[in-house]
């Protein structure tokens, strides 16, 4: 009686002791999930964002402008192809005269253009107020072409000097029409990193006021996020220089300065907090 009475007792001991040690197995498994998914994703309630902006105000590097040779005439192509080319030629050879490059003149566009001869086939109106149909409308007639061949020129910031003279000679040299003027800056990627590193650097100092004025520490960087910033697009110049087709004398060399850009990058960076 005694032996059995005792086996019970040590059964239940051994099944208490056994609940505890999977109620503890448990709670320290929770404990250590929910430890560790804080540590991989931080509730927003644990964290703070800061923004920053990076600016840098370069000197543009490089100038672009387009030049075209409109030819219009009859329906031999042969001739006027020949016509066009030879234009294109000559402006493009002066352009090159001046020192710029041959990989910088290259041709954006070449168009063939048929033009046509529309007829008037209104109905005939009758005295007695009805009116008849007149007789079958010829389709539209080819009466000639115009030929169009467009060329760009990118200046580089050695010869920014020459613009002048290279807008009124392509003229001189047979364009019928010069496009606005550009500039741009060729290469922006180390500028950019520049703006971004200063970007960086005034949101961190941010981040650190914000935690200093709150009362808490600044934690590890969570995220980091680009955007909102602004990359100039080129920036232009007032350019009048469309004469006749037949060419024309440009007017006196203008006075070009290709001014100032700004660079700006925008970021936002995601803290923890401790």
């Amino acid at each position: 009686m005694y032996n059995a009475v005792m086996s019970n007792y040590i059964r239940n001991i051994v099944g208490i002791a056994i609940v505890i040690v999977l109620i503890a197995v448990s709670y320290a498994a929770v404990v250590y999930v929910g430890t560790y998914s804080r540590s991989i994703e931080p509730g927003s309630y644990r964290s703070f964002s800061v923004s920053g902006e990076g600016k840098v105000v370069v000197v543009p590097d490089v100038a672009s402008f387009t030049f075209s040779l409109i030819t219009p005439g009859g329906k031999d192509l042969g001739k006027l192809q020949q016509e066009n080319t030879e234009r294109v030629n000559r402006a493009s050879g002066f352009v090159k005269s001046e020192g710029i490059d041959v990989k910088d003149v290259k041709a954006e566009n070449y168009s063939i253009e048929p033009r046509y001869q529309y007829f008037n086939c209104n109905p005939v109106i009758l005295r007695e107020g009805g009116s008849e149909n007149a007789r079958p409308c010829p389709p539209p007639e080819i009466v000639g072409y115009t030929i169009t061949k467009t060329v760009s020129v990118k200046v580089r910031e050695k010869d920014f000097s020459k613009i002048g003279n290279l807008l009124s000679g392509v003229v001189s040299a047979g364009a019928n029409s010069v496009s606005q003027l550009s500039f741009a800056v060729d290469d922006p990627t180390k500028l950019e990193n520049e703006a971004r590193g200063k970007a960086i650097a005034q949101a961190q100092e941010k981040a650190e006021d914000i935690a200093k004025a709150g009362g808490f520490s600044v934690g590890r960087l969570i995220s980091i996020q680009e955007g909102g910033g602004y990359y100039p697009q080129p920036m232009y110049r007032a350019l009048e220089a469309k004469v006749g087709f037949g060419g024309g004398n440009a007017a006196p060399a203008p006075i070009v300065e290709p001014g100032s850009q700004d660079i700006k990058v925008n970021v936002t960076l995601v803290y923890e907090i401790e």
